[in-house]
Parts: C-alpha cells; sequence; structure tokens
C-alpha cells in the first residue's frame, strides 16, 4: 500500500471576475438611458448564464482569473506540509479544493482518508445550536457514529476549555471560543488528514501554541497528515516537515522547510521596496556592501550598512531600525538618541546607517524601520521593511549554535585552590550566546 494519502496533479482553477467598465468609472455624470440601456445588457447575459448552467457574475465587463496553474505536488502519510505565500497566491483556494468545498476547473485530486478541516471561523456550526450539539453535528458531518464521538466528547470539551458555555448556543460565542471548539472537534476525531488554514491566528498565544503541539502530536505520535497554511514563518519552521511556496498560483519552492522559508524571505526582501505609510514615505531601503552598492546578502563578518531614503512629514524626526530573526523575535536596536534629522523643502531625506560588523550567524533577518518626532513620539513605523540573508564566511568552518556568534579573547589563568596551583590549559576560540 502506497504511504502517499495526498496527491495532486497539474491542478487548475479560474474564476470569473466581474468589473465596471472605465467609462463608468470616470464619468461623473451617467444618462438615465445608459444606466438602464446597461442594466437590461446585464440581466440578459445573466439569464443566459442560468439557463446555461454557467456561472453568474456581477459587473459589466468579465475577466477570467486564475487563481491556481499547474499545480502538482504529493503528501506521506505523517508528514506536515506547510503552505506559504502571499495574499491572493493560492493557498486558500488550494485548502478549499482539497477539502471538496469547490472543485478545481482542470486537474486531478487524490486523497485517501477521512479529510477534517478548518477554514473559516465557525465553518460547520450551527449558530442556533449549543456547543454540545455541534459537536454531536460536526462529527456526524466527518462520517463518525454516535459512539465514536461520546467516546472522544470529554477529550474535545478539555481541550476547547468551554465547559461553562457548553450548553450555550454557539451564535453568542467568541471569534476565540469558535475556534477552540472548532479546532478540538476537527483534531479529535481521528481524520486521516487535517487542513488547517490561518483561522488560528484569532486565538491567543497560548492557545496557538496548544494547537501547534496537539498538530505535532497527530502527525508524530498518530502517523496522520497536516496540512498548515500560516503567514507565520516560526510556526511553519517549528511544525512541518516539508513545505511549498505559492505565488500567482504558482508553486515557486518546495522541498525542506528553512529553504522554503529562507526563500521566500528573501522574495520578500526584494520586494519591500516603496512602501508609501500614512503620514510619511519610505520611498526605499537597502543593503550595502563594502563599496556602497545595493546587495541582497550580507557574508558574515561585513559590515552592517544600510541606506534609508524617506519623505519626513515633519522637521526634527527620529528614526530607528529594528533587526529581527526569522522566527521574528527581536535581536537588537539601532538608534541615537542624539540623531535628529531635518526634511529638505520636498520633506525627502537620504540616511546612511553603518552598524559595523555584527555578530550574526548565516540565516534571513529583518529591519522595522521606526519614525518618530523629537519627543520620540511615534509617527510611523514599517514592519519588515527589507530583509536580508547573511551567508557563511568561506574561510571560516564554524558549525555552532545561538543566535548570535562572538569572537573572544582566552588567557591562561592560575587555579584560585592554593593546593592545585596548576595553570588551566585553555585553547582560543570563539563563543557562541
Amino acid at each position: 500500500m502506497s504511504d502517499t494519502v495526498i496527491s495532486v496533479e497539474n491542478l487548475r482553477k479560474s474564476y470569473l471576475v466581474g468589473h465596471k467598465s472605465a467609462d463608468q468609472g470616470h464619468k461623473r455624470y451617467t444618462a438615465l438611458r445608459d444606466v438602464i440601456a446597461q442594466e437590461g445588457r446585464n440581466f440578459a447575459r445573466n439569464a443566459i448564464n442560468i439557463v446555461r448552467g454557467r456561472q453568474v457574475v456581477l459587473g459589466d465587463l468579465v475577466e477570467e482569473f486564475w487563481a491556481l496553474k499547474d499545480v502538482s505536488f504529493e503528501v506521506k502519510r505523517g508528514e506536515v506540509l506547510g503552505i506559504i505565500g502571499r495574499n491572493g497566491a493560492g493557498k486558500s483556494t488550494l485548502l478549499k479544493i482539497l477539502s471538496r468545498i469547490t472543485e478545481p476547473t482542470q486537474g486531478r485530486v487524490t486523497l485517501r482518508g477521512r479529510v477534517a478541516s478548518l477554514l473559516e471561523v465557525g465553518t460547520g456550526f450551527h449558530p442556533e445550536l449549543t456547543g454540545r450539539e455541534n459537536i454531536y453535528l460536526n462529527g456526524a458531518i466527518l462520517g463518525m457514529n454516535h459512539a465514536e464521538i461520546r467516546r472522544k466528547f470529554d477529550e474535545i470539551v478539555a481541550f476547547a476549555e468551554i465547559e461553562k458555555f457548553l450548553d450555550t448556543p454557539v451564535k453568542r460565542y467568541s471569534s476565540g471560543m469558535y475556534v477552540r471548539l472548532a479546532f478540538a472537534v476537527a483534531a479529535h476525531l481521528e481524520p486521516e488528514i487535517l487542513i488547517v488554514d490561518e483561522v488560528l491566528a484569532v486565538g491567543d498565544a497560548a492557545f496557538q501554541q496548544k494547537c501547534l503541539g496537539k498538530m505535532q502530536d497527530i502527525s508524530c505520535g498518530e502517523g496522520r497528515t497536516v496540512l498548515f497554511v500560516s503567514h507565520s514563518l516560526p510556526a511553519i519552521l517549528h511544525l512541518c516537515t516539508t513545505a511549498i511556496c505559492l505565488h500567482e498560483g504558482l508553486i515557486v519552492e518546495s522541498g525542506d522547510p528553512v529553504h522554503v522559508c529562507t526563500s521566500y524571505a528573501s522574495f520578500r526582501a526584494m520586494r519591500s521596496t516603496g512602501r508609501t505609510v500614512s503620514r510619511g514615505v519610505l520611498n526605499d531601503i537597502s543593503l550595502l556592501g563594502e563599496d556602497d552598492t545595493p546587495r541582497v546578502n550580507l557574508v558574515q563578518g561585513q559590515k552592517l550598512k544600510l541606506r534609508l531614503a524617506l519623505i519626513l512629514p515633519e522637521d526634527n524626526c527620529t528614526i530607528s531600525l529594528i533587526v529581527r530573526d526569522i522566527r521574528n523575535s527581536v535581536l537588537f536596536e539601532l538608534f541615537d538618541s542624539k540623531f535628529l534629522v531635518s526634511s529638505m523643502d520636498d520633506g525627502g531625506i537620504s540616511v546612511d546607517v553603518n552598524a559595523g560588523v555584527l555578530p550574526f550567524l548565516p540565516g534571513v533577518y529583518s529591519v522595522d524601520v521606526w519614525v518618530g518626532d523629537r519627543r520620540l513620539t511615534r509617527i510611523e513605523r514599517i514592519d519588515s521593511a527589507m530583509e536580508f540573508e547573511v551567508t557563511p564566511d568561506s574561510s571560516t568552518n564554524l558549525n555552532v549554535t545561538g543566535s548570535f556568534f562572538y569572537p573572544s579573547d582566552w588567557r591562561l589563568a592560575w587555579a584560585i585552590n592554593s593546593s592545585a596551583a596548576h595553570p588551566c590549559r585553555l585553547h582560543h576560540s570563539g563563543e557562541n550566546v
């Protein structure tokens, strides 16, 4: 028997999108006869589509949009597949097809086993039924009989932490309570394939960790398969055994989660310039090499030099840079409390920041840009304004762990114990923290 439980071959999905015509968008006035004529044409078109069984689309102009284009991959039993990508990349469309909510336009999907999906808050719940009744309803939808659901009932309630509200209609639940109950049902009714979208972001941090632990138990301990969509690279790195990255409906990277997340972070870094903010504009931020030319990567041991081009909303602004690792943890902040910048007549300035040689280990890092006034009151903050990769120095062969690597000077010392006053033999090396 094959270990492949999900097989996707040349999957394509298209939608028809309606738009208002450009001419109507630029007209300030439209005659009543034009409106009546256009609505008549739209009515006739929609009537024909209904008769022929086609999708009815609102709008004067109809465009075909391909959400997925020739997507192919396989997932084996016990694997946790992470799916990442920008908004609109096709992640949710893919999960809806795998969950049998929508049909593909072209291609083939093979699923071996019972599928449980958690795509949106409250999916599969009846708002008028209580939490207790919805547990049995969801179990029946997943193909469980009454005895199986009753056997798992106490575990579901304990995991969801809704004992006090078990007999309350779920329409009175908060979004967090919805998610806790929905995930508990989907995870505990023993599906062979569990599909989880970004819906877990609704829950609090403690419950998110609880869910990640449960998904890990499902895959490692029980040998079941999990598909997990998330914008959180740390969650993908922590949980997943393999990953794919979608961009505009295509798989652009697949394989080891570290490789896929690193490629995705580098891709985001290349598209991170020209960000417009509400009161100020970050036109550009770039990493500079030794010759002050822009580059994407920084070799370990090289100086960190950044150049920012901004349009400041007022004179005498302060600027700071916050550096994070790939897990989004803050490493340090580059900030000079005496540094004040004044804008030119057009508000535009260019700022160079030379942080010197910093103790980076190889990996992907991001930079947040913070702009404040002279009283250090925040005006604007741009998260992940840029990302860069630190690559290993080929002249060294270091295999260390931690967040940083600090070269250090070690010297010979005498033992404090007088009865054993012999020199300690120390070797010169580096130290990681």
